[in-house]
């Protein structure tokens, strides 16, 4: 089977996140995708059939099925793209649909995700307390502007937001300990943020409940960011740049617009590369 080997979210033609993206002529068994999603070893995997002008498509972690991955669905339109042209196309999820944009920016394949609906809650004060010593992350190391929720964008995310620069450079955590809380509570990614100014955002995402360390740029969190932002009433509507990726020496880059109608759809953009080997 020919796996294409994409990294979506890139930075100037460099870095990004390496998807796996595999067409099929009918949807494997999820014994067969999991195997494929092991063996390529990227953070995800898509699998793709065309079904008229959508896709149903579905997204595998060497560990489990992910319900949506936006790094992966941006991967999945730079092939769309090239096998059947830039255009507006339908990808149907296991719990819903969206739409996504496929078309060229500078000479770079560029695609766009209209997310489904979002939105925004909290979590137990004794539950974040265990995620933060996981962190090793204290009080002082947060900035109290944002309060720690979770955001919803067809997958959870922890959203954490940290004072300083190089606290975020310096993330670390229990990768055990952060996986069983993860797992307690169906989240994806732990977001670590960073505020440059109101229009641009630097995160590390721990992916531990994939398997995973570390993701690179995550497309599913940036949109759980935007709906996060319009959720507390720091920004209700507009564009945000999201840098991911950079203290892992993959740069990427991530572009999001939403407006100010609660829970609405929201688009996360970026460029895709081929991955030569």
């Amino acid at each position: 089977m020919n796996v294409e080997k994409i990294s979506a979210f890139s930075y100037k033609n460099k870095g990004g996140n390496p998807a796996g993206v595999l067409f099929c002529e009918e949807m494997l068994t999820d014994k067969q995708m999991l195997e494929i999603a092991k063996e390529v070893n990227f953070s995800e995997t898509a699998f793709l059939i065309k079904e008229n002008n959508s896709f149903r498509i579905r997204y595998f972690s060497p560990e489990t099925e992910i319900a949506f991955c936006g790094h992966a669905t941006i991967a999945s339109g730079y092939s769309i793209g090239e096998k059947y042209g830039f255009g507006t196309y339908n990808l149907i999820l296991n719990n819903g649909t969206i739409k996504i944009e496929v078309g060229e920016k500078n000479g770079e394949s560029f695609t766009s995700i209209n997310s489904i609906e979002t939105h925004s809650k909290d979590l137990a004060k004794e539950y974040i307390d265990k995620v933060l010593d996981g962190f090793s992350l204290k009080k002082d190391d947060l900035d109290e502007r944002f309060p720690i929720k979770v955001s919803f964008s067809g997958n959870n995310h922890l959203i954490i937001f940290v004072k300083e620069r190089k606290t975020l450079k310096e993330m670390k955590y229990d990768f055990s300990k952060i996986k069983t809380l993860m797992e307690k509570e169906k989240i994806v990614t732990v977001s670590i943020l960073w505020q440059e100014n109101e229009n641009l955002y630097h995160s590390r995402n721990a992916f531990a409940y994939g398997g995973v360390y570390e993701d690179p740029a995550t497309g599913s969190a940036a949109i759980a960011l935007a709906e996060y932002l319009r959720d507390i009433g720091l920004k209700t509507s507009g564009d945000i740049e999201i840098l991911q990726g950079f203290d892992m020496n993959q740069p990427s880059q991530l572009f999001v617009s939403f407006n100010s109608i609660p829970n609405s759809s929201i688009k996360v953009s970026g460029t895709s590369r081929l991955i030569q080997e």
